[in-house]
């Protein structure tokens, strides 16, 4: 074996190389898996609406539900409405006229996948086609920056579950596309892969919002220029950089939302509205609910006061965390380590989907990434896969049940467990992420000969 540095590096390019396409193989298996478990729900007889007849009768019983399928109805897609110009919102928060529930982005493309379709199986197909492209680009991404571990990305069961659930896909990507500029290799100044970065992350803001939190831990890794503490001095900071990785986030959602709002400001607005009137209930798999549960009783109501509180509470803590690991994150830029940026971030998703009034199942895809990402430790991991199969599962088979007017209070029993599980690892992630180092990082090898063993003077 040669101790050339330059065939060490080469040789390991090639199994790096290798090992993205082997990845990229099993997520495009994953794939079809995940197709055909959602494609369960679709086909055969259609009514006057292009509804599959089977859709009602086997969503909840047989888990193939998807939020793809669903919306075909009730927000014009099945209409081909080109979406939030003509919409607006009732006063009992029902959307019409095309407007949808999600930032413009993710409208967009819930529009190009009913292009030529008019059933809610064709529109599953083609919307799975437009979204495969961005999974299969993020386990590459994945594989190129931490390794073997975005085999959990690329095989496991969350993928399965929720790659064709509703429209993660495309803001994951973007999520670790921004990781991968300034964690590869690259010529580019740390300064001008953070503006890509914060480009990167604008657009996932306006997809799904949650990328849009991690501009700020970015743009102090750009004021650092990624370096440890220490190495300059206070007025030697990028200030410039940090300044423009801002400014370049807020002009890609100006630039993208902006042809919007002018076309049709209340289609616009209705989105923002739609999600601020959202309860917290028991469709929701969030603490919010579930600690109405446990405080007041299985059988007590929530009212308003209890939504109010919650809308009031939610961001107020999810602020909190934010600070908090922002916070944090000067504490572990040290003399020997960079401000931690992509630790930072992942906590800041934790605290988001610890206390936000809405945790849906599919947003497990939004923290894989950072499992894989960071030296989280994987029993942890295993953990969260379990608890995640204990709502994305459970919950389904809980308002089946329910919806038969069966005995269910094992099924509660199961997503009670799932949630309060996954709340609890949320909260222990959220300082494991601030100490974790990246996936695939190591010292860097000694160029030259070894040096010589000492000996003992006589």
């Amino acid at each position: 074996m040669t101790n050339d540095p330059l065939s060490r590096a080469r040789t390991g390019a090639a199994r790096a190389t290798a090992l993205a396409f082997v990845v990229l193989l099993l997520c495009g298996l994953t794939l079809a898996v995940a197709y055909a478990n959602k494609a369960r729900c679709a086909g055969g007889p259609v009514d006057e609406y292009g509804r599959s007849e089977v859709f009602d009768i086997r969503k909840d019983r047989d888990v193939c539900y998807s939020d793809i399928q669903f919306l075909w109805q009730g927000r014009e897609i099945d209409n081909h409405v080109f979406p939030y110009v003509d919409g607006a919102i009732t006063d009992d928060g029902v959307l019409i006229g095309g407007a949808v529930e999600y930032p413009v982005l993710s409208g967009l493309l819930m529009w190009v996948g009913a292009i030529g379709v008019d059933n809610d199986a064709d529109f599953l197909w083609h919307s799975a086609l437009l979204l495969a492209p961005f999974a299969l680009l993020t386990a590459w991404l994945l594989a190129r920056v931490a390794g073997p571990a975005a085999l959990l990305w690329a095989t496991g069961p969350p993928l399965v579950f929720y790659a064709f659930h509703n429209w993660e896909l495309p803001v994951v990507c973007t999520a670790v596309a921004a990781v991968a500029v300034l964690a590869l290799p690259s010529r580019l100044s740390v300064r001008t892969r953070g503006i890509i970065a914060a480009v990167l992350l604008a657009l996932g803001f306006c997809l799904k919002i949650y990328p849009g939190i991690f501009v700020l831990p970015l743009a102090f890794y750009v004021l650092t220029e990624g370096a440890p503490r220490g190495t300059r001095r206070w007025r030697e900071l990028d200030v410039a950089g940090a300044a423009q990785t801002l400014l370049a986030a807020m002009a890609t959602v100006a630039a993208v939302n902006l042809p919007f709002v002018l076309a049709g400001v209340e289609g616009w607005r209705a989105s923002v509205t739609f999600q601020r009137l959202r309860q917290a209930d028991i469709t929701t798999n969030s603490i919010w609910y579930w600690g109405h549960q446990a405080i007041f009783g299985r059988a007590a109501e929530t009212t308003q006061t209890w939504h109010d509180f919650v809308a009031v509470a939610s961001p107020l803590l999810m602020a909190a965390a934010f600070a908090l690991a922002l916070w944090l994150g000067t504490r572990r830029w040290t003399p020997a380590a960079p401000y931690p940026w992509v630790g930072v971030s992942a906590a800041m998703l934790a605290g988001f989907l610890l206390f936000h009034k809405v945790h849906s199942p599919q947003y497990t895809l939004w923290i894989i990434p950072f499992l894989v990402l960071l030296e989280v430790p994987w029993s942890m991991v295993a953990a969260y896969l379990v608890a995640d199969a204990a709502v994305g599962i459970g919950v389904f088979r809980y308002f089946w049940t329910m919806g038969q007017g069966e005995d269910y209070d094992t099924l509660e029993g199961v997503v009670q467990f799932g949630v309060w599980l996954r709340s609890a690892l949320l909260l222990a992630l959220f300082f494991v992420f601030l100490r974790a180092r990246m996936r695939g990082t190591r010292a860097p090898e000694p160029i030259g000969p070894p040096p010589r063993a000492l000996r003992p003077v006589a």
